[in-house]
């Protein structure tokens, strides 16, 4: 079964989740722990959106655009020229009508990412995007390349809390190929492959580890992209994921500084969320219809 043949029936934001039609097989262990499929955790990850990002669920628009930077906010704000600003006791949110997007700056790392894509579930979105920055493993990489992961490695803590370890943390495919398709349309390149996702931040100096990263022939290294991914899956939540190369920290040198990350902040990110608004704020017209299923 693909991640895209996972996403259910839509629930009701005042009252949890629908009822649906029963099997006559035992539930699988831990499914009426995922918020979906409890209306009492649904009633609190409402809440819980509301309180993180100042916004309740209903005032999000259907397409959502995930980040990890206050920057990416402000050039959303700058491209719809409508957005409405919220803060949230631990994130921000903005929204534009015009474009029909509501954008979030979670933060950075595995456990909050976990907790966002949880939580958003109960805001019912149709697409999501997270326009997220990696290092790039792979030799053919460059800073400012866009890697649109096809898989994620789940080299962290968060996700095995939603789902067993034999499960790939994979995107919901028809937004990914929307937006693989916008890329092209804007003009430029990108890589597909597998992001090895890790909590354990400061790797670049353990050679056992980035002897593991050649192993694997990961493209990429982040730290969110697997738990969006499987968390997004347990909650039935559709998303992708679009990376920029921040830095390339298997090469001499090629470990991110302060002076290096304003200098991809200052050439690429504008880019990067141009083509993740547009994706989005298109994906409702010229997209395929992303089917939801029961399971």
């Amino acid at each position: 079964m693909s991640h895209d043949d996972a996403h259910s029936a839509v629930p009701d934001p005042e009252h949890g989740p629908a009822s649906a039609p029963r099997d006559p097989v035992e539930p699988l262990p831990g499914v009426s722990d995922h918020i979906y499929a409890n209306p009492e955790k649904w009633r609190i990850g409402r809440e819980f959106l509301t309180r993180y990002t100042g916004t309740e669920p209903e005032s999000f628009h259907k397409q959502v655009i995930l980040t990890n930077f206050g920057y990416y906010l402000e050039r959303f704000e700058a491209i719809a020229g409508d957005a409405r600003r919220t803060q949230g006791s631990a994130m921000t949110a903005a929204h534009s009508d015009r474009l029909g997007v509501s954008i979030i700056d979670f933060s950075i790392g595995s456990p909050v990412a976990a907790l966002i894509i949880e939580v958003l579930a109960t805001a019912e979105p149709k697409a999501t995007l997270f326009l997220g920055i990696c290092g790039g493993l792979h030799r053919s990489l460059e800073v400012g390349d866009f890697v649109l992961p096809t898989a994620a490695i789940r080299d962290e803590g968060a996700s095995k809390h939603f789902m067993p370890p034999q499960v790939p943390a994979l995107p919901t495919f028809k937004i990914q190929k929307f937006v693989s398709q916008m890329v092209v349309e804007k003009g430029f390149d990108y890589r597909t492959g597998v992001v090895h996702t890790t909590d354990y931040r400061f790797w670049e100096f353990n050679e056992r580890f980035k002897r593991q990263l050649y192993e694997e022939r990961a493209l990429a290294i982040d730290m969110e992209t697997a738990t969006l991914f499987s968390v997004g899956f347990a909650s039935k939540v559709p998303i992708c994921a679009l990376l920029l190369v921040s830095d390339l920290p298997l090469r001499e040198g090629g470990m991110k500084t302060r002076a290096s990350a304003r200098a991809v902040f200052r050439q690429f990110t504008d880019r990067h969320i141009e083509v993740g608004v547009e994706a989005m704020s298109q994906i409702a017209e010229r997209g395929e219809h992303i089917r939801h299923y029961r399971w």
